[in-house]
């Protein structure tokens, strides 16, 4: 089984900038972040897959980065230029297999504990 293990949420204000790392224990296929707002459904953030080909979703493009070191099994996020929209907790998400479905609305099989950020 793998497991994922996140680091690196905060707080900043507007315009600041965050870096999460989430260290997998084993390979992944596919990587991602996810995010959920008070009061909102989780979405799809950014994702990678085994060959690094990246996935955003509109909000972040140009503002958020996401790689993955498949060396050490790590996946990355830097965030740059934060907005207070970008508040939420942010989940690491991987599966071991490819998907017919786009890379943000498909299934994961392993979640993350989670991580807050905060934006003011």
């Amino acid at each position: 089984h793998v497991q994922l293990v996140e680091s690196g949420g905060g707080s900043v204000q507007t315009g600041g900038s965050l870096r999460l790392s989430c260290k997998a224990s084993g390979f992944t296929y596919c990587m991602g972040w996810f995010r959920q707002a008070p009061g909102k459904a989780r979405e799809g953030v950014a994702t990678i897959d085994s060959e690094n080909s990246p996935t955003y979703t509109g909000s972040v493009k140009g503002r958020f980065t996401i790689s993955r070191d498949n060396n050490t099994n790590t996946l990355y996020l830097q965030m740059d230029r934060l907005i207070p929209g970008d508040t939420g907790v942010y989940y690491c998400a991987a599966d071991m297999r490819p998907s017919m479905l786009p890379p943000l609305v498909r299934a994961y099989s392993v979640w993350g504990q989670g991580t807050q950020v905060t934006v003011s």
